[in-house]
């Protein structure tokens, strides 16, 4: 034996497996990505001003556009609805929206909150870039309950509370959830290392992005897929006592004005927080829904001053809304050009909505939903496909496998996707909401007794009432 040798031995034996183990550390920590502390920190602040939309901005825009005695109903219908969906989203919404399973809905991953730690991470849309999945569920979230309450406003003033209630965890289950995971899900960019992979990624996406459908915000999902449903919804539930022959003004249009306003701040949340991370899509996407909505407001106001010969507040708020529902698919896609097209666009097509399309539909869409939010998504879901273009100013679609944008962008294919998307969205929703509706109606009945409508849905449903009489 040489004991200087076998300590030479043994030293050498250390060193290499001390090399071995940093090394193997090195890759355990690229494989496993750590969230950015800035891109975290920037999808809670999105998440936060996205409820904010909803609790309180949605409530005193719709609740200013109602009569006074029924101001306190549409508050309620908000805030049950939120709180509603919010519960499901955590029992079994994401896992059916945001976890694999088919092309239509997601399997069984994350059911009653399992696997949801503070040590999970959701991807971006970056190779290598990850952020806790809390956050991103708790973003999802807030878009679930805000495209459910959005749907209370086309019947508003008269449907059952009940039948609100019973009409949005059935709706909610087969339309909201499956349109997010057609539209939005896929296995994140890391999974396309190769063609190969990528193929496979794509065929385990969503049924619409596994085609190619664009919708950075939810033009499809959130807005159209609300506006249809709330279509169907002032059909079946009917006409208001007296709608045609009796005034139903707006009883406060500073709250509508306020709502809006609160509306628009957490749309900024809504379209740059989809960028997911603190970059230049998010930038993009803040800008556009900064200018869009202003173009809109000029387009509404001067089509209103020509048409009626004088400017309402409502139509600038409406407008701005238009705007905003115009570039919500758009916004990470399109440069500030075509920002104001489409912002324009939306706002007098929005304008045409809720006067000429709203009487050929003949239906008491009460708060114009579809007038605003079903076209103003059709119109923005489209045109996302023109001003997606390089050629226009857009950024295109990127190619995960070759880590770059893809050459040879089609405007003419890329509408056809588009349109075949927003069809999909119709369609759907409409089926869902039908089934909904009928079977609310024929558990709890759909709309309250003739005497209580007339009386106000704050006395007779919640036995309060907004206003010292």
């Amino acid at each position: 034996m040489n004991p200087i040798r076998d300590l030479r031995k043994a030293t050498l034996h250390v060193a290499a497996g001390l090399l071995l183990g940093c090394f193997a550390t090195d890759l355990l920590a690229q494989a496993a990505p750590v969230p950015n502390k800035g891109d975290t920190a920037w999808l809670l602040v999105c998440t936060a001003i996205v409820i904010f939309m909803t609790l309180p901005g949605l409530g005193l825009f719709y609740g200013g556009l109602v009569r006074s005695k029924n101001m306190l109903s549409v508050l309620m219908q908000c805030v049950l609805v939120f709180a509603v969906v919010a519960v499901l989203w955590t029992l079994y919404g994401y896992s059916l929206a945001f976890t694999p399973g088919n092309a239509f809905f997601g399997g069984w991953d994350r059911l009653f909150m399992k696997g949801l730690t503070p040590e999970a991470n959701a991807a971006t849309f970056s190779k290598g870039v990850v952020v806790p999945e809390l956050g991103y569920f708790a973003f999802q979230a807030a878009f679930a309950c805000i495209t459910c309450a959005l749907v209370v406003g086309a019947f508003a003033e008269r449907m059952r509370f009940s039948a609100v209630l019973l009409f949005t965890v059935i709706w909610f289950t087969f339309s909201y959830v499956p349109i997010a995971h057609m539209v939005w899900f896929w296995p994140g960019p890391d999974a396309f290392t190769d063609q190969a992979a990528g193929d496979a990624a794509t065929a385990a996406s969503g049924f619409l992005f596994k085609h190619g459908a664009l919708d950075f915000a939810g033009g499809t999902v959130v807005h159209i897929n609300a506006a249809v449903a709330g279509l169907i919804g002032a059909w079946m539930v009917g006409k208001r006592l007296g709608h045609g022959h009796e005034a139903m003004r707006p009883h406060n249009l500073a709250l509508t004005m306020t709502g809006a306003a609160i509306l628009w701040v957490g749309w900024f949340g809504f379209n740059a927080g989809s960028a997911l991370e603190a970059n230049g899509a998010a930038a993009l996407a803040f800008v556009n829904t900064l200018i869009a909505p202003c173009a809109a407001i000029l387009a509404w106001t001067v089509g209103e001053w020509i048409g009626k010969g004088k400017p309402s507040m409502l139509g600038a708020a409406s407008g701005a809304v238009a705007g905003l529902v115009g570039i919500t698919p758009a916004a990470g896609f399109v440069g500030l050009g075509g920002a104001l097209v489409i912002g324009f666009a939306a706002g007098l097509a929005c304008l045409w909505g809720v006067t000429g399309l709203k009487k050929l539909l003949k239906a008491d869409d009460a708060l114009d939903v579809f007038g605003v939010h079903g076209v103003g998504g059709i119109v923005g879901a489209l045109l996302t496909g023109v001003f997606a273009s390089p050629s226009l100013g857009g950024t295109g679609i990127y190619d995960y496998v070759a880590n770059k944008v893809a050459e040879n962008y089609s405007i003419g294919s890329q509408l056809l996707v588009q349109c075949s998307g927003v069809l999909v969205t119709v369609v759907w929703s409409g089926i869902v909401a039908f089934a909904a509706f009928k079977l609310a109606d024929l558990l709890l009945g759909l709309r309250v007794p003739a005497d209580e409508e007339r009386e106000g849905l704050d006395i007779t449903s919640h036995g309060e009432s907004a206003y010292d009489r």
